[in-house]
């Protein structure tokens, strides 16, 4: 008799967790979906002051007030969404040239830099270039821009459509140009 109990006792615990499982187990589809959403971690630092050198030589300093940085697998992405400013350095240790802008983005695994909004580049020459999109490629070392460009230089002032150049700014073409171009004398002798 003790026995049977036990077992009566035993079957109805079963079949009362059974209940509790098979009620428990009812899902919103949409809550299951909204767990097998991929979460990309994110890192935050605010005041940011990154120093990038080669060689043991410094090269550039950046300061942000706000960096973050996304670690997706497939595109991992710094981003500066509240301004940045980067200054150059020569092998003296001087500053070379300015950049700034309002937004930036940084992609890691393409080695790729976007700018954009109230872009701008000036060297100590008294060069500067205004833009509102510009692109960098670290791997093939020239920046570029679909945009209106504007450079000013000393003895120049050329505005146009789209821009290539050397990531050091001493070899550009201007597409779409206007304004007057300083054209050095020719060596050809006179006829």
């Amino acid at each position: 008799m003790i026995k049977q109990l036990h077992r009566k006792n035993i079957i109805k615990a079963v079949a009362v967790c059974g209940c509790f499982f098979v009620w428990g187990c009812h899902n919103n589809y949409q809550e299951v979906q909204d767990l097998a959403k991929k979460v990309i971690p994110t890192d935050i630092a605010t005041n940011v002051e990154s120093f990038l050198s080669q060689d043991g030589d410094l090269r550039a300093k950046l300061t942000a007030p706000l960096m973050t940085m996304q670690q997706d697998a497939d595109s991992p992405k710094t981003v500066f969404p509240k301004t940045l400013r980067v200054d150059f350095y020569d092998s003296t240790n001087k500053v070379q040239s300015k950049l700034f802008a309002k937004y930036g983005l940084y992609y890691t695994n393409k080695r790729l830099v976007f700018l954009k909004d109230s872009v701008i580049f000036f060297n100590m020459q008294g060069d500067t270039i205004r833009t509102n999109t510009l692109w960098w490629d670290q791997d093939k070392a020239i920046i570029y821009t679909n945009d209106s460009v504007h450079i000013r230089k000393p003895d120049e002032h050329l505005d146009g459509t789209g821009m290539t150049a050397d990531q050091n700014f001493n070899h550009y073409t201007i597409f779409n140009a206007k304004g007057p171009l300083n054209v050095p004398d020719s060596t050809l002798p006179a006829n």
